[in-house]
């Protein structure tokens, strides 16, 4: 990571603001006595609200402005993006919710930039929310952080492990707060599926079937006319400088774009719902400070399915396709549970039935993440997915694909964060940063 990337902006004015948010009860002064409903419909206090700031104004970007839309004390103030056109359409999308909520007919508020550093730029900005593609998040992460910014980064928290671990100390520097993406934590039938295996009803968890997508795969799109309104060089970034295709990158915001399947810029859909899957293994085994210690790959070279990961206690996760679309199987001494974002299910069906759960509330129970980002950052305390849980679920997502692409046994020391006694596997831990 090149230190040209990092901002140096002095962090005394965003401390005193972190301690004028603790301390507002004491501190806030004339401010803190105005009550909301001189303010108006739609109004919190100055003093309540975060100022935040988005990197990556496409679709999940969009999504995640929504979401943040609904937590009255959070002001989205301002945006980033390369695309001029997603510029305008987030602006418009931020703005006129705000009007909408505050019952007048135009609202401007929302400044827009190409650059993510002019944005981060801005004092008065608290914290920011990145949902660029993923060989962006390490760089834009560290960076705010730097600037005395709180961070909530979409999963998967980082594309390298190294990357991950300057995250970590990062974070530890500056005291900053960091949310990852990884929102199941918050959903209650996750919740619920981590009680099961916690109670141990299931009996003691011998194997994890894990189904997620393919592992990445290189770039092969071929080159297409350059829309205007972007700046290329800066959507690449410090990834390799590819041809354009507007499958990897498409002007109009509509479906998910595919820059997660390609290995130059992400870490292909088993990265992209691996640090969903792959961390509810984690959460529920109590590994949110490791992870599996060997990976064997499937005997076939061309196979996206079957490798088997061993944890430190024996343990085995397998990521394979047990006919359930994406989600995870628990098989214990004493019975199985499947959990998805569409089901959760024992075997037998005693185990889940003794709780007695009203299944229709459970599955409306998607809690909420962003909130839980902002009272953390309010409190000063680390949130429910915190930088470590991110960077070890997003390990296992990067050493899946170092193991898929090398074709061979890897063991890792996840204390060293090391492959024992393989050098190549070990260069792969970083990818060498494009100068742009």
């Amino acid at each position: 990571m090149s230190e040209s990337h990092k901002i140096k902006t002095p962090q005394k004015n965003t401390i005193s603001r972190r301690k004028f948010i603790k301390n507002s009860s004491i501190l806030l002064g004339g401010i803190s006595i105005v009550p909301r409903h001189v303010l108006g419909k739609g109004f919190t206090a100055p003093s309540d609200k975060i100022n935040v700031g988005f990197i990556g104004l496409g679709k999940q970007g969009g999504i995640l402005a929504k979401k943040f839309l609904s937590n009255t004390d959070v002001q989205i103030v301002a945006g980033a993006e390369v695309w001029l056109p997603k510029q305008e359409w987030f602006k418009g999308v931020v703005e006129k919710l705000y009007a909408e909520k505050r019952g007048v007919n135009t609202y401007r508020g929302v400044e827009t930039y190409t650059n993510y550093q002019d944005l981060m730029a801005r004092k008065e900005l608290d914290a920011v929310v990145i949902a660029t593609p993923d060989h962006w998040h390490a760089i834009q992460s560290i960076d705010a952080m730097n600037a005395g910014k709180d961070v909530y980064c979409e999963k998967p928290m980082v594309n390298t492990i190294k990357e991950g671990r300057a995250m970590v100390k990062a974070l530890k520097k500056n005291k900053s707060v960091l949310q990852v993406g990884s929102m199941q934590r918050s959903w209650g039938r996750f919740k619920k599926a981590k009680e099961i295996v916690e109670s141990g009803k299931l009996g003691k968890i011998k194997k994890v079937i894990v189904n997620v997508g393919d592992p990445a795969r290189p770039y092969d799109l071929p080159a297409e006319k350059l829309p205007q309104g972007i700046d290329w060089n800066l959507w690449c970034g410090p990834a390799p400088l590819l041809p354009y295709n507007k499958i990897l990158a498409p002007k109009i915001v509509e479906g998910y774009p595919r820059w997660r399947y390609y290995r130059e810029v992400a870490g292909g859909v088993l990265a992209d719902w691996g640090t969903h899957m792959f961390d509810i293994v984690q959460w529920c085994l109590g590994m949110d400070h490791t992870g599996p210690v060997t990976y064997v790959p499937p005997q076939d070279p061309k196979a996206v399915r079957g490798l088997k990961m061993y944890y430190e206690n024996g343990v085995e996760m397998v990521h394979e396709d047990f006919g359930r679309h994406w989600g995870v199987r628990f098989i214990g001494e004493d019975g199985s549970m499947d959990v998805s974002r569409k089901y959760l299910e024992t075997n037998p069906s005693s185990i889940i039935s003794g709780y007695k759960i009203n299944m229709e509330a459970l599955f409306k129970d998607n809690g909420n993440h962003y909130q839980d980002w902002i009272d953390a950052i309010k409190s000063r305390k680390q949130p429910i997915c915190d930088v470590e849980t991110g960077h070890r679920s997003a390990s296992i997502c990067s050493i899946a694909n170092i193991a898929y692409e090398l074709n061979e046994t890897l063991h890792w020391n996840p204390h060293k964060e090391k492959f024992k006694r393989n050098r190549k596997a070990n260069k792969m831990r970083i990818r060498k940063s494009r100068k742009f």
